[in-house]
């Protein structure tokens, strides 16, 4: 913890169900802070805070290699942006937003289903993103022979950080230019599987909305 190492003799330990009930607590604080959902007390609602905070707190134990010690800070772990759950989470709700708001265009499930001819070529951001989406196989049988979820963790915020500086950088569906459209749709179709299959491996859920 931050105020030091754990020690039952000393009662300076954390109950298992007391950090679940506060993570889940918090999340509900933040995201009433940030405007995130105009209905607080919705059954979904409820269902949000509790996957937002769950989801910070496994991914937090999670990210870290099993051989090491960690501090564990639970301010730190539900913060929105950096290397944590929410900000994985966001991310993906992100992309089904994108996706939603994409509707009148044609969206594809994969690469492979991409007509390329009329495409003039991807550019560094959109090769940059392909990378690391194609990376998912490879990762999953690191992950699984070193025993190490950390792997899968760390990747799946590799993949969010990625796409959220393609996201800022390009405009994903433009009418004016359907090809280039339908590749970046295409992109963010398969990298919203990708996380949101990678942070199913870790047993933590994302929203269709943040």
């Amino acid at each position: 913890l931050p105020s030091g190492k754990m020690k039952s003799r000393e009662g300076t330990v954390v109950d298992a169900d007391d950090i679940m009930q506060e993570m889940v607590a918090e999340a509900r604080k933040l995201t009433i802070e940030l405007g995130k959902i105009s209905d607080h007390d919705s059954e979904e609602s409820v269902e949000l805070y509790r996957t937002i905070g769950m989801g910070a707190l496994k991914y937090f134990l999670l990210k870290v290699d099993p051989g090491k010690r960690m501090l564990f800070n639970p301010d730190e772990s539900i913060d929105f942006n950096g290397n944590t759950g929410p900000f994985i989470q966001y991310s993906y709700a992100r992309i089904r937003s994108v996706l939603r708001k994409a509707r009148t265009l044609p969206v594809l499930s994969d690469f492979e289903s991409f007509n390329f001819s009329g495409y003039t070529g991807m550019n560094e951001k959109e090769k940059e993103l392909v990378k690391v989406i194609l990376k998912f196989d490879d990762i999953c049988s690191e992950s699984a022979r070193d025993l190490s979820p950390a792997i899968m963790a760390n990747y799946v915020y590799e993949l969010s950080k990625s796409y959220n500086q393609f996201y800022h950088d390009h405009q994903i569906a433009d009418p004016e230019h359907p090809v280039v459209s339908k590749f970046r749709l295409a992109v963010s179709t398969v990298c919203g599987k990708k996380i949101a299959a990678g942070m199913a491996l870790l047993g933590i859920s994302v929203p269709e909305r943040m």
